[in-house]
């Protein structure tokens, strides 16, 4: 068993909350832009008294409307602007935030605002507003509860935030401080329902402490993203993960202007506007910017050039990274004069892919390839891999631009444990750790061990305290001839090829090992044409021999990593796409494995035939 810990930077009042975290911004600067909105003309600057008052008016409407001190209120909606006003001001009410994913089903919702109890609901558009009416008017177990339903947007019509905060008018000052300082550290401010695969999502319940302890501790963590001047980030992820709020609440202690935007689809054209100094980025994203770069230079007939630049960028990574565990001196002579030509000729081409000013990216939600790390890092956009879940409030561990180790997720951040048992198993304890599942006290009977949280997760631990995930322990599968498999190495490295969209390894039980390969269509399109063939319908590549054997050869770079009792050795293409809509990716893009398992046993069942 090895443990490893970081020492508390910054303590807080017992009674204190997250709103004070707003006061606090709007009392020393109260005509900072704490955030950018996007409207027809371009970014508009909202200053913390601005964004204050918006916060306080609304609140006195949800308090004229009856919420008391500890009441829950729904947030169904994309990433926006309005979705972090109306956050705060269900916390300066003193309620309860229940983040609910815009593309949850109606069974889904169901279950949210029956376990939550949930008496008012804040609902993005006129097709949001529809779902839960019907899931209220439809459902046994709400149909006797009384739900007041908000439209959040605005669409010319009258708009329903403007008609709340019209409401409050006759509450006083006092009256909102009263529900504004009821809550301290150790009460509840939000809960966060897990994406599981199966059963019911659970509720956790993160606290007031959770969000502000995490928020202050990691500002002083990280100066180098967060206190510089003129920080300023976008968030393009889904504010119902609790990833984003916390990177929400973190930037709002740290004074840096916040965007949003509603997703990955406009995220590309926001980047070069908005120009981000540093960004919170999941690994799909980075993977589709590599490819896009490598294609476009395929086709201006500047192949070799980018492959070379590519090499250049991981070598260069490589040996930092060596230098800094005291393995090396850094890069050589050559590799540096390499690396100086295409930081003047490539490498800026590829940093303006995130608007040409960001000096740090975070990485988190799921693995990122070490190889695309040491890719983006050699070429001028470093990035901080962390890891977290929604139990722990997201980060628990980092790295942080003086202390990284590509292909780690970092060491603990302030006033967090970790420790990996005997089994391998990575048990949490610390600010960020959780108050417990709600109403759920098998689950928590379950979750915790000695004080830990323990997370599922496979890892391990080296000397200065720097954590590697080594896989999921309900994911390792474990072969017929009783051979333990960690399927997520083998996934990543046949997921780099420009062809895949997503890989799943199977064999759990089996005699040997397979996987499940989609394709990526604009990926297909591309290799296609480089390639010199005509176009082909995705019906027709899943049954392709040239694509069989270009996947054959990703599967065979795979196999590299493993023994050959361990290696894939069949694979079938599937004529699908996994989504968020199918069920099969959850909303920060993280594959549900169990969920592809089940809903493809036909075709795993071929593999074995």
């Amino acid at each position: 068993m090895r443990e490893a810990s970081t020492e508390l930077l910054v303590e807080l009042d017992a009674a204190s909350n997250v709103t004070d975290l707003l006061l606090e911004q709007q009392a020393a600067n109260p005509t900072h832009a704490l955030y950018r909105r996007k409207g027809p003309n371009g970014w508009m600057d909202v200053t913390a008294q601005k964004f204050l008052q918006a916060v306080n008016a609304l609140a006195k409407g949800l308090i004229a409307g009856g919420l008391e001190p500890g009441d829950t209120v729904a947030v169904m909606s994309a990433t926006s602007y309005e979705w972090t006003l109306v956050d705060f001001a269900i916390w300066f009410a003193g309620g309860v935030t229940v983040p609910i994913y815009e593309t949850s089903s109606p069974s889904q919702v169901e279950w949210i605002l029956h376990d939550a109890g949930v008496r008012r609901v804040f609902a993005e558009d006129r097709a949001k507003v529809r779902l839960v009416t019907d899931v209220l008017a439809g459902s046994a177990l709400l149909r006797d509860r009384l739900v007041n339903v908000v439209r959040m947007d605005f669409d010319g019509e009258a708009p329903d935030l403007a008609s709340l905060a019209a409401a409050g008018t006759g509450v006083t000052d006092a009256e909102l401080e009263r529900h504004r300082s009821r809550a301290g550290l150790d009460d509840v401010a939000s809960l966060v329902y897990t994406s599981g695969t199966t059963g019911n999502p659970k509720g956790c319940e993160i606290t007031h402490g959770n969000f502000a302890l995490v928020a202050k501790n990691i500002v002083a963590f990280l100066p180098e993203l967060l206190l510089q001047d003129q920080a300023r980030t976008l968030m393009f992820l889904p504010l119902a993960h609790v990833l984003a709020r916390a990177v929400q609440v973190v930037c709002l202690t740290a004074g840096a202007t916040l965007g949003h935007t509603p997703g990955p689809a406009q995220l590309l054209e926001d980047l070069a506007t908005f120009r981000p100094t540093f960004l919170l980025v999941v690994p799909r994203i980075f993977e589709k910017v590599r490819a896009t770069a490598a294609h476009k230079a395929t086709v201006a007939g500047k192949a070799r050039l980018f492959n070379a630049a590519s090499a250049t960028a991981i070598e260069y990574s490589q040996e930092e990274d060596r230098r800094s565990r005291g393995g090396g001196s850094g890069p050589g002579l050559l590799c540096r004069i390499r690396h100086g030509i295409f930081d003047r000729l490539l490498y800026p081409r590829l940093r303006q892919a995130f608007g040409g000013h960001v000096g740090y990216t975070v990485s988190g939600a799921s693995a990122l390839a070490p190889e695309d790390a040491h890719f983006f890092r050699g070429a001028g956009i470093p990035v901080l891999e962390g890891y977290g879940l929604t139990e722990t409030t997201a980060p628990c561990t980092a790295n942080t631009p003086s202390l990284t180790r590509v292909g780690s997720v970092g060491i603990p951040i302030p006033g967090t444990t970790v420790r990996v048992a005997d089994d391998g198993e990575i048990l949490v304890k610390g600010i960020g750790v959780f108050r417990g599942y709600h109403a759920n006290q098998a689950a928590n009977a379950e979750a915790f061990v000695d004080g830990f949280f323990r997370t599922g997760d496979l890892g391990e631990l080296d000397p200065q305290g720097f954590l590697t995930i080594t896989g999921r322990k309900k994911d390792l599968l474990v072969t017929a001839g009783g051979k333990n498999i960690a399927p997520g190495p083998l996934e990543e490295r046949i997921r780099a090829h420009q062809l895949v969209a997503h890989a799943v390894v199977v064999g759990d039980g089996k005699p040997f090992v397979s996987a499940l390969v989609t394709l990526d269509p604009e990926g297909l399109d591309n290799w296609r044409s480089e390639q010199g063939l005509p176009a082909l319908a995705m019906q027709d590549a899943v049954k392709d021999a040239q694509v069989a054997a270009a996947i054959q050869e990703a599967v065979d770079h795979a196999n590299q990593l493993v023994s050959k009792a361990e290696s894939i050795r069949k694979f079938t293409v599937l004529d699908a796409q996994f989504t968020v809509e199918s069920g099969h990716l959850t909303p920060s893009l993280k594959l549900k494995r169990s969920a592809v398992v089940h809903d493809y046993e036909t075709e795993i069942a071929r593999l074995y035939a």
